[in-house]
């Protein structure tokens, strides 16, 4: 069965959040002991601008209440998603990227319910930014990193052996520009991912993958990163 078409009409959505910042967290974990390719494509939509004024960000599962572009709301959601891989022991340091999957199950636009990620092997991120009047403006989506992944006996990773790239099932609504593109983590540092412009919704899907260059000891590498949408 082929998805939904996407509903591109400016529609103005229910009553969310009146704070101008929202926070999302991601757990990564490499365990030391193929990926699928999708077609790139990115999703941004013009919504209507209406009171209040509004920002939301979703990392993976989130707490949409039905769509936006039928009236649905936002809300909020505790889950904390994770994005994993378990490396062989053989293959351990041979610079072969290792494709990295997330426990989200979550693939479907809150925009519109286009299933637009496949998950597990891609993380839904996208969200919105509305104001009660019209304007040329935008907002950054930042993440704030750790410096090292830590396993238990304190050994450690840097972040930056982490990236990721961006892309979305289309093409329907698609663009070529990613709001939230392709990276690679800045180990202990807080980096911009993403903008989302004024009045406007936008999503992409991210696929992460570890850099597997060096031989680090045998364990389970965790850490957490936090998303950032702040409004002014």
């Amino acid at each position: 069965m082929s998805p939904p078409r996407r509903d591109t009409n400016q529609r103005p959505g229910g009553a969310g959040w009146h704070n101008a910042s929202r926070l999302a967290g991601l757990v990564l974990c490499v365990a030391l002991l193929a990926s699928a390719s999708h077609t790139v494509c990115a999703f941004t939509v013009t919504i209507a601008a209406a009171a209040p004024k509004t920002v939301y960000l979703q990392v993976g599962v989130g707490g949409f209440t039905g769509n936006y572009n039928a009236g649905g709301t936002p809300g909020n959601n505790a889950t904390v998603n994770k994005e994993s891989v378990a490396v062989a022991a053989a293959a351990v340091g041979n610079a072969t990227a290792q494709a990295m999957a997330t426990d989200s199950t979550v693939g479907a636009s809150s925009y519109d319910g286009f299933a637009f990620c496949n998950v597990p092997a891609q993380l839904y991120i996208g969200g919105f930014y509305r104001t009660t009047t019209a304007g040329g403006g935008s907002v950054n989506v930042t993440a704030t990193v750790p410096a090292a992944l830590v396993d238990a006996g304190g050994d450690t990773l840097s972040f930056a052996r982490i990236s990721w790239t961006t892309g979305g099932n289309g093409p329907t609504g698609s663009t070529s520009t990613q709001p939230f593109p392709a990276g690679v983590f800045a180990a202990g540092a807080v980096q911009t991912v993403g903008a989302i412009a004024q009045n406007q919704w936008a999503e992409s899907c991210w696929t992460f993958s570890y850099g597997n260059t060096t031989i680090p000891a045998a364990g389970t590498y965790t850490g957490r990163v936090l998303y950032t949408l702040t409004a002014p």
